[in-house]
């Protein structure tokens, strides 16, 4: 049997028949790449293709400025768009770009460290691609959001905005702006957006 592609649909679900496991999640992802897999607190698996070169490349910017943060003697550990976080609620869903508090990263086993670190970014950064659709990206920020992030950016290159999430707060979006602060949690991080509207 062959599959023509065009007739797909992504992202495409999978329904497991048992629970998997972090390591057999793992493995499935690696044998996969460079598809994005997450899974929900249901235990279904999501497929979803890779980016395009903007979409890419708008991901590389946003890891460069974590990079540079780092570089300038930021505290703690942050993470590319292919980290997967082991959620409170029990979904596994990957940023495409998170910092986590020194402190909370030291607290965990080696082991922890090594497979899928079972907490929340403190700060995480979604990125909004052409081919995606709003809404779901609207709840998976507020699935961060209930599962203890304290703060997270929705940038949006189709409709030119940053939407800004944080605890105990109401979402705020801002219209091309030129730049973003994550202070606090993240002191110091200073995202340049402009490039972001400039090509879409």
């Amino acid at each position: 049997m062959t599959l023509d592609v065009e007739e797909l649909t992504m992202p495409i679900t999978l329904r497991p028949a048992m629970p998997v496991s972090d390591d057999a999640l793992m493995c499935f992802s690696t044998r996969n790449k460079p598809y994005r897999i997450e899974q929900n607190k249901e235990g279904e698996i999501t497929i979803m293709t890779p980016v395009g070169g903007i979409g890419s490349n708008n991901e590389y910017l946003i890891g460069s400025a974590f990079t540079r943060w780092m570089d300038d003697g930021a505290d703690g550990m942050v993470f590319s768009p292919t980290a997967g976080f082991r959620l409170p609620d029990g979904s596994c869903l990957s940023p495409d770009g998170a910092w986590i508090s020194g402190s909370r990263w030291n607290a965990l086993s080696a082991e922890e460290q090594e497979g899928y670190p079972p907490l929340c970014p403190d700060f995480l950064i979604e990125l909004r691609s052409k081919s995606d659709r709003r809404r779901p990206l609207e709840e998976k920020m507020r699935l961060w959001m209930d599962n203890g992030a304290k703060l997270a950016w929705l940038i949006d290159p189709v409709e030119a905005t940053v939407t800004i999430y944080r605890q105990n707060a109401e979402e705020q979006t801002l219209y091309r702006p030129d730049a973003v602060s994550a202070d606090p949690p993240a002191e110091g991080f200073l995202l340049k957006t402009s490039t972001f509207w400039r090509r879409g």
